[in-house]
């Protein structure tokens, strides 16, 4: 049975990391500006889709998630 004290435990540090890259993300240059976003511009209408970075950010959270299951 999986302790449930460990598991608050890596949960909180989660939300901490999480918060923490939510904070200092403006001082990350690469996040949100990858070579796959889809940026266009045409006009006054402007379409921002930060495809690549939506996939690193799911690759990264299925490996912890993986790690934690383990």
């Amino acid at each position: 049975m999986i302790n449930i004290g460990k598991s608050l435990i890596v949960v909180g540090l989660f939300i901490a990391v999480v918060g923490a890259v939510l904070v200092f993300s403006d001082r990350i240059p690469w996040l949100g500006r990858l070579p796959g976003d889809i940026f266009i511009r045409k006009g006054n209408f402007t379409f921002y889709f930060p495809l690549a970075t939506c996939v690193i950010i799911s690759i990264i959270l299925s490996l912890i998630f993986l790690w934690m299951r383990k």
